[in-house]
């Protein structure tokens, strides 16, 4: 099947079930985006996260799914080169390049536009 097309409908699915979680249950987009962190991760831990991505490309790296694997994937990475302090450093090195932009960014999109009050 076309890469498109099962982006599309795996991404879907996925923001499909997030809405459903957040219309049918008393949690906050907080806790469903906790839960998609932590979800991203576990499905990195179990080796299933890669396989999805072959799969569905950007339907599974775009949503915030992708910060729990960028995450995982990094401290699995530098866990395997430098043993034990390299889970703290993968951590910081792979996901300080996201953490960076978003500040860059929201900091440059406040500058540039003013919030009405």
């Amino acid at each position: 099947m076309d890469l498109y097309l099962m982006s599309f409908l795996v991404g879907g699915l996925i923001c499909g079930l997030s809405q459903l979680f957040l219309d049918y249950t008393n949690y906050t987009p907080a806790h469903l985006l906790v839960t998609m962190v932590v979800t991203g991760a576990v499905l990195t831990g179990l080796g299933i996260y890669d396989y999805l991505i072959d799969i569905a490309g950007a339907g599974v790296t775009v949503p915030v799914m992708n910060f729990g694997y960028i995450l995982t994937k990094g401290v699995l990475n530098e866990a395997q080169k430098g043993g034990f302090l390299g889970l703290f450093a993968g951590v910081l090195e792979v996901g300080s390049i996201g953490v960076s932009a978003s500040i860059i960014i929201g900091f440059l999109m406040a500058a540039i536009f003013r919030p009405k009050e």
